[in-house]
Order: C-alpha cells, then sequence, then structure tokens
C-alpha cells in the first residue's frame, strides 16, 4: 500500500509522522511524497491557532481532492474536534492524540502481540519524501503539559506530562544515526520538564546523549525558561551541542505575563539570557511573541516591544492572539480589537527581523560548520545548496556536486533575504 504524510504544526508533530513512517515502512508499505499517488493518507493536525487549525481542515480537503479515498486524521486539532474530523470529505478514522502511538498497528489491524515489528525494524534514515524531507532527526522525548499558560490549548489538546525514558531515546537516536543522521533534534510540548516525572532534570538526558552517543551535531528545540538556570549552560562546553535556544517570551510586559499565567518575568528572562550569552556570546537566542493578548494596553505593548529591542534577538515568531475555545484568555474581558493585534504583529515583526539582520552581520567573513538540507540543480558552475549552521543561520552556497546531508566549512561573504551567502572552503 502507498501511503501518504502529511502535517501541520511543531517539530513534534514532524517527530511524530517520522516514527509513522518508519512504522509503515516496517510493515511493508511505501511512503510517497504526493497524495495523489497515494492509497492511503494520515494527517497530523495542529490547534495551537485558529489559523493552523483552518490549515489543518484545508490540508484533509485538499488530500480528498487529490483522489485518497481512505483519510487518517489524527493530532490535536482532531482531539479537540472529532466530529468535524469526522465529517470531512474521506475520513475515514480518526485517532486522538491519546491513542496516536497506535496509529499505524490500529490502522493496520496489527494485534498488539505483533507490534514487535516496529521495535525489530531498525530505524534507518530514510527521509520523508516530499515537503517533509529533512536531514534532521525529530526525536520526540517528552509530551503533554502541566502548565495552564492562559492562552494554550495545546496543554488541553495534548493532556499532562510524561518524559520517555532515557534507554527509550538513546536507542532511537542510535538508530538514527546508524541510519546517516548527521543532526538530532530533541522535541516535546515541555522539552525542559523532561525528567520531572523520573526525579531527573533535562540535563541528565542531554549528558546521557554526549556520553552514549557520537551524535555529530544535537539541537533543542524549544524551551521554557523558566526550567533553567545559569548552570545548565555549562552543557555548551560540548561543541556538539548547538548553539541555539528557542526560549519563547510570549511579552515583554510584567503585567501581561501575569494574565498569561507565564512562570517568568521580563527581570528573569532578561537574567537568563544574559547567563547564556556569558557562555556562549554568539549563540542565536530566539523567541516567540503573542501580539494583542487580551487587556494588552498601548502602554503595555510599548513596553513588550522595548524589551524585545532590548534583548536583541536572533528572530523568532510572532503570534496574533487567537482565542481558543476552553482557555482562559479566550473568557477574558478587554479583547484587544483584531485590527489592533494585526498592526502590533507588524511592528513586533519589524523589531525581530531587524535584530535578525543584525545578528546575522556579525558573521560576515566567519567560516562555519554547515549542514545541507536541499541541493537544487543551479547551471554549469554547479548546485545551489540550502543548509544550517550550529547556531541556526540559513546559509547558500554553490558545490560541483549535491551535498545534501553533508557538513562542510563555508565562508560567509553577505548577506542575502533570509540568511546569508557563503563559499564552501572545506568539505567534510
Amino acid at each position: 500500500m502507498k501511503v501518504y504524510l502529511d502535517t501541520v504544526g511543531c517539530r513534534l508533530n514532524q517527530s511524530e509522522i517520522e516514527t509513522m513512517a518508519r512504522q509503515f515502512r516496517a510493515a511493508g508499505h511505501e511512503i510517497v511524497a504526493a497524495a495523489e499517488s497515494a492509497d492511503m493518507a494520515v494527517v497530523n493536525t495542529c490547534a495551537v491557532t485558529t489559523e493552523a487549525a483552518s490549515d489543518s481542515r484545508g490540508k484533509i480537503r485538499q488530500i480528498a481532492r487529490a483522489g485518497v479515498d481512505e483519510i487518517v486524521a489524527t493530532g490535536c486539532w482532531v482531539t479537540l474536534q472529532p466530529n468535524e474530523a469526522r465529517n470531512l470529505p474521506n475520513v475515514s478514522r480518526i485517532i486522538s492524540n491519546d491513542n496516536k502511538d497506535n496509529l499505524v498497528a490500529e490502522t493496520l489491524n496489527i494485534q498488539t502481540t505483533n507490534l514487535e515489528l516496529f521495535n525489530l525494524e531498525p530505524l534507518n534514515r530514510i527521509p520523508l519524501p516530499g515537503l517533509h524531507r529533512r536531514t534532521r532527526a525529530f526525536i520526540k522525548v517528552q509530551d503533554g503539559c502541566d502548565n495552564h499558560c492562559t492562552f494554550c490549548i495545546t496543554t488541553i489538546a495534548r493532556g499532562a506530562g510524561r518524559s520517555r525514558p532515557i534507554a527509550d531515546v538513546i536507542l532511537d537516536i542510535q538508530a538514527a544515526l546508524d541510519g546517516g543522521t548527521k543532526e538530532i533534534v530533541l522535541t516535546g510540548v515541555h522539552l525542559g520538564s523532561w525528567g520531572q516525572d523520573f526525579n531527573l532534570h533535562l540535563r541528565d538526558l542531554i549528558k546521557a546523549i554526549l556520553h552514549d552517543t557520537d551524535v555529530k551535531r544535537l539541537r533543542l528545540s524549544s524551551l521554557e525558561p523558566w526550567d533553567l538556570d545559569a548552570d545548565f549552560f555549562s552543557l555548551w562546553e560540548d561543541a556538539r551541542l548547538c548553539q541555539h535556544l528557542h526560549l519563547p517570551l510570549q511579552s515583554g510586559c510584567a503585567a501581561t505575563l501575569k494574565r498569561m499565567a507565564r512562570k517568568t518575568t521580563p527581570a528573569s528572562f532578561r537574567d537568563l539570557v544574559a547567563a547564556a550569552r556569558q557562555i556562549m556570546p554568539d549563540a542565536a537566542i530566539t523567541t516567540d511573541i503573542i501580539a494583542g493578548f487580551p487587556g494588552e494596553t498601548e502602554s503595555e505593548f510599548a513596553e513588550s516591544l522595548d524589551f524585545v529591542r532590548e534583548m536583541n534577538f536572533a528572530g523568532g515568531h510572532v503570534f496574533t492572539y487567537s482565542p481558543r475555545p476552553g482557555t482562559g484568555a479566550a473568557r477574558m474581558k478587554e479583547q484587544v480589537r483584531p485590527e489592533v493585534r494585526k498592526e502590533r504583529n507588524h511592528i513586533l515583526q519589524g523589531a525581530l527581523e531587524e535584530s535578525a539582520k543584525s545578528y546575522r552581520q556579525k558573521f560576515i567573513g566567519k567560516t562555519l560548520s554547515v549542514l545541507w538540507e536541499s541541493a537544487t540543480q543551479y547551471d554549469e558552475r554547479g548546485w545551489q545548496m540550502e543548509g544550517l549552521t550550529g547556531n541556526y543561520l540559513r546559509v547558500e552556497a554553490i558545490a560541483p556536486s549535491p551535498r545534501w546531508n553533508e557538513i562542510d566549512s563555508v565562508e560567509l561573504n553577505e548577506l542575502n533575504a533570509e540568511g546569508l551567502q557563503g563559499v564552501i572552503r572545506k568539505s567534510g
């Protein structure tokens, strides 16, 4: 059977469809790059914003129009809106988040006693075809969240926080490395909480991975600032840890953060960033910001904007506040008008773009290692390569032959629209 996999949303969703791909392959089925070629499709949906929920519905309809008669819908939006999902065209089965790990087994009618099939199959590094092709392996180490941020629907959709044991994580990572992966990305809904159910800390998992594997690059996805302390950054003495920290701020205003029920303040966030930069002066520190949260006055927005500018982030995402049914913020009074939210989003985007450009500028003339993520036939001069440095700079260069999933030393010589242009100085 030919299976098409698609996803909306976070890196955790990406990790989950990679796991599904391995399981379908282990059971003898083929993963295809286009819905038009598929006998069945699986869509891992998202509900973090109204736009993500709309995109999820749109994905399912698009796949149905492509002629796929059997669509399995799963993920956060499906968990929250099962009846609506069930009524979309050609949806034959819906599977909520709490049963997602059994999706492939249930879909293929594989008995529980035969699940060893999935564990025996080597995790060969066969990237997902099409748009979800990645050189990096996304490894799910944690799921769920025990925080109660008033804007967040994910806590409701994903349930309570729980961690995967170190041994299981190491097995997945080692198998991915054996299959040729150069970079591992640890993912979770609340990654920084990993280990709390084991009386451990995320640092213990990182130390184990660095000690027990020969991973070339280890990257962490989003980390809540209250899960970290200054000592955490001493881990970066190991050069294999990518110098990139994504620390969601959400607002630079103390009063707004309090309404969000965030366990941080601008002052503590400032101190944390200073501690990270003391150890890693060139690290990329990126963030998430919400524009137009309920009750955000002009003065609160100005305070938040000033703080964002002060932090000199290397980039980030700005989300226009989106009321999600069932969350505390959706019930708050003084909802900010949609046009004001949109305007504030534009201003914040401009501030982050300015600081991101300033950050990239610092690396002109320097030589950094780049893991190539794509290779496109260019012209007689060679191949157009695009990839990422350890500190998450997007780099383009010309290579005489395709270098996909290889790491090269690249001299960065000029800015381009979203990253830098460089010249390959040393291969391998």
